[in-house]
């Protein structure tokens, strides 16, 4: 008989404290969870999956009524208005979903955290990637809408889309292990993040062009990852834009920077969240 394997689980600091092959070891328990918050997102829903296509399309009614028809808000090219802004709702629907629940993820799963070792990152992980699914849906109208209005996606889709995809997800990770682990302390956090979702819209261009920020403010503009995702996303989609730029590379420096400092900060409090949750 083998002897058994003991492991000792001792709290570090510093950039030690990350260990993401700890994280690797349980990929599985990522996957599970994931279909887990996918199950209990739509369950006892008349709708169900459905919801991923009401809401990005019932706000797109919306921004089409009050920045298209009264507004008169100026956009980029001859695109239409309501795809212009259903491109830019997409990653932006990923990223709020993502930081709503992601944010709540330790507070939500209390009885897990105290009762049971394994990696804290894997909640918020978790409750970033589970959104994948509701974009996915998502992007199924967007493609019919294409169609329907006779637009053609560009060449740079197939690598453009992807990347973009994934500063949005590196972006919504980074900001979402902060607001978790500070959620654990504070739960101000909690009652904090709608006002807080509701800025970062509209400090997004996502029912406007980015082009009516000119001059000085585009490189102030640019410190909101999120602004260069939504131009990119319209850039590979729509043709519109200006694709990459050196604004773009400051919006990718400040989604790595706040993942890194997210990151670190996690692990390192991640010792105190079952004795403070």
């Amino acid at each position: 008989m083998p002897e058994p394997t003991t492991i000792y689980i001792k709290p570090t600091t510093g950039f030690a404290a990350l260990n993401l092959r700890d994280l690797w070891q349980y990929r599985e328990l990522v996957v599970f969870m994931i279909w887990r918050d996918i199950m209990v997102r739509y369950k006892q829903t008349a709708l169900g999956a459905a919801w991923a296509i009401i809401q990005p399309v019932m706000n797109m009614l919306v921004f089409t009524f009050l920045f298209d028809r009264i507004a008169k808000v100026p956009i980029d090219g001859n695109i239409p208005y309501p795809l212009f802004a259903f491109a830019a709702l997409l990653p932006w629907g990923l990223f709020s979903t993502a930081l709503n629940t992601a944010s709540r993820s330790l507070t939500a799963n209390h009885n897990m955290i105290s009762k049971t070792y394994f990696p804290r990152l894997v909640l918020p992980i978790a409750s970033v990637l589970s959104g994948l699914v509701d974009f996915a849906i998502a992007f199924v109208i967007l493609i019919g809408m294409m169609i329907y209005f006779g637009v053609a996606p560009t060449a740079h889709i197939w690598w453009a889309l992807p990347a973009f995809l994934l500063l949005a997800i590196i972006t919504a990770l980074g900001v979402s292990l902060w607001l978790a682990a500070l959620n654990v302390q504070y739960r101000d956090i909690g009652y904090a993040l709608p006002f807080l979702t509701q800025f970062w819209l509209f400090a997004t261009p996502v029912a406007y062009s980015s082009s009516v920020v000119t001059g000085k403010w585009q490189w102030l503009y640019s410190l909101n990852p999120m602004a260069g995702v939504v131009n990119g996303f319209r850039w590979a989609l729509l043709g519109i834009g200006t694709g990459p730029s050196p604004e773009l590379w400051l919006s990718v420096g400040i989604a790595l920077a706040v993942l890194v400092s997210g990151l670190v900060y996690f692990r390192n409090m991640e010792r105190t969240f079952a004795d403070t949750i």
